[in-house]
């Protein structure tokens, strides 16, 4: 079993950066993939990024290339977010996910979830 817990969230203006961190507890050695995802109000979930345990590749959608950084501390068990040039469409709850067998962007295929942490970018 894993336990996610995510915090960093908060209001910045449009350009903005903020770092996410999400604490993994529990069965991690055994976690093949953890990932960003985020959900806009009235909007499906959406996969950001994921970190491979397996070779520590990252993956990254087209909406968070080239701003967004996706980093994990083996030693503190976290896995960060680090979003630069943040943009008011970037809004939404940030959720961490953690899946056992392979790694993607889909959210149906992640197990554990952490309770998400909220940013908000104002124009």
């Amino acid at each position: 079993h894993v336990q996610l817990v995510e915090s960093g969230g908060g209001s910045v203006q449009d350009g903005g950066s903020l770092r996410l961190s999400c604490v993994v507890h529990g069965d991690t050695d055994r976690q093949d993939c953890l990932a960003w995802f985020r959900q806009p109000p009235g909007k499906e979930r959406e996969g950001i990024a994921y970190s491979d345990s397996r070779d520590g590749t990252p993956f990254y959608s087209g909406s968070a290339k080239g701003r967004f950084t996706i980093s994990k501390d083996n030693v503190k068990n976290t896995l960060y977010l680090q979003m630069n040039n943040l943009k008011p469409e970037d809004t939404a709850r940030y959720y961490c996910a953690a899946r056992t067998h392979g790694c993607g962007l889909r959210a149906t295929q992640y197990t554990y979830w952490g309770q998400g942490t909220q940013v908000t970018v104002s124009s």
